[in-house]
């Protein structure tokens, strides 16, 4: 299980975010909500031990990890895949997958079926360049990459943006899928509400930093939280 407990992040004198805590259970996907610049991305990037966070802690499974390395956290089962994508252009899908093995002991460096039948288009463009996808088959791609390295928390960073109806389905599907499986959490951050409402077991609505709704994904008022995520 994720805590994140009273976490405080600053960038210089600005303020990311303030008192945030939110929880993440396995085999249930929780949608963080709200308009951009309010500390979505931030949040993840906490998590995932990309930014330092001033005050609060980040527990992962009882483990206080908030001064591990994203290295460690990797080990430790914390996958991410980041907004924009950020797969490498001129490297082959296969050689992109492989990156995901760098957290892997030697005896796991393969890419498991499983990954490749949640993106089946994946199998058949191997030895292409990363670059020349399309930006929904990138996107597959970012989430493939991160599930190589047997994650048992996924963090999401608004994997619909920019993508194709049909693709945003599969991705729906695929977000389904492992959370059916019951072996990890799951954090979505999202702005494509009928996405993350179709999907969310929990949910937290985020505004200038801070929590300022959350509850199970079932007590959700559109209303409430489109009054956040509307500009």
């Amino acid at each position: 299980m994720l805590r994140i407990e009273n976490v405080d992040l600053f960038y210089g004198a600005a303020q990311a975010l303030r008192s945030v805590s939110v929880a993440a259970q396995v085999g249930r996907v929780t949608c963080i909500l709200g308009r951009n610049g309010v500390g979505k991305t931030s949040l993840l990037r906490a998590i995932a031990g990309q930014l330092p966070i001033s005050s609060g802690q980040i527990l992962w499974n009882g483990e206080d990890i908030s001064k591990l390395s994203s290295h460690t956290r990797a080990q430790r089962g914390v996958g991410y895949v980041p907004q924009g994508r950020e797969i490498f252009p001129l490297l082959t899908v296969r050689e992109n997958l492989a990156t995901g093995f760098a957290a892997l002991e030697r005896r796991e460096r393969f890419v498991p079926k499983e990954t490749l039948d949640l993106f089946p288009a994946l199998a058949s463009m191997m030895g292409r360049r990363g670059g020349d996808l399309s930006g929904g088959q990138q996107q597959q791609l970012a989430i493939a990459r991160a599930l190589v390295m047997r994650p048992k928390l996924l963090l999401l960073d608004e994997p619909t943006e920019g993508i194709q109806p049909s693709i945003i389905k599969d991705i729906g599907r695929a977000i389904a899928y492992l959370r059916s499986e019951g072996e990890m959490a799951i954090v979505l951050v999202e702005q494509y509400f009928d996405f993350a409402r179709d999907l969310a077991d929990d949910f937290a609505v985020m505004e200038r930093g801070a929590i300022v709704l959350s509850g199970e994904g079932s007590t959700m008022v559109e209303k409430d939280v489109r009054g956040y995520m509307s500009v």
